[in-house]
């Protein structure tokens, strides 16, 4: 059974930073493209970063260029977010989901499987 499950969300200020984790149980990671997205309330879910199997090919949303960096643990068991400067509209619950492809894609549909989600809120 694959398993994604996201840690790494909570609250902080505006400007500061924030890991996000997937650890990934019943899949290798080497072996699927995965993707960052995150939905704010009535919003819909939008496409944050993604990165190729391989983990040499990254590619990033207007919203995370500059600030956010993908990518993915030594073992190949965890996908990373890391976010710097931290904007309050930055606020939403943020998923990691996994393609079996060796290329990332922005589309939501494209994707196989997801985690269940993770809180980051970014106060003003």
């Amino acid at each position: 059974q694959v398993q994604l499950v996201e840690s790494g969300g909570g609250l902080v200020q505006a400007g500061g930073s924030l890991r996000l984790s997937c650890a990934a149980s019943g899949l290798t990671l080497s072996s699927y493209a995965m993707g960052w997205f995150r939905q704010a309330p009535g919003k819909e879910r939008e496409f944050v970063a993604g990165i190729s199997w391989s983990g040499s090919s990254t590619y990033y949303g207007d919203s995370a260029k500059g600030r956010f960096t993908i990518s993915k643990g030594n073992a190949k068991k965890a996908l990373y977010l890391q976010m710097n400067s931290l904007r309050p509209e930055d606020t939403a619950v943020y998923y990691c989901a996994a393609r079996r492809s060796s290329y990332y894609s922005a589309d939501i549909d494209e994707y196989d499987y997801w985690g269940q989600g993770t809180q980051v809120t970014v106060s003003a």
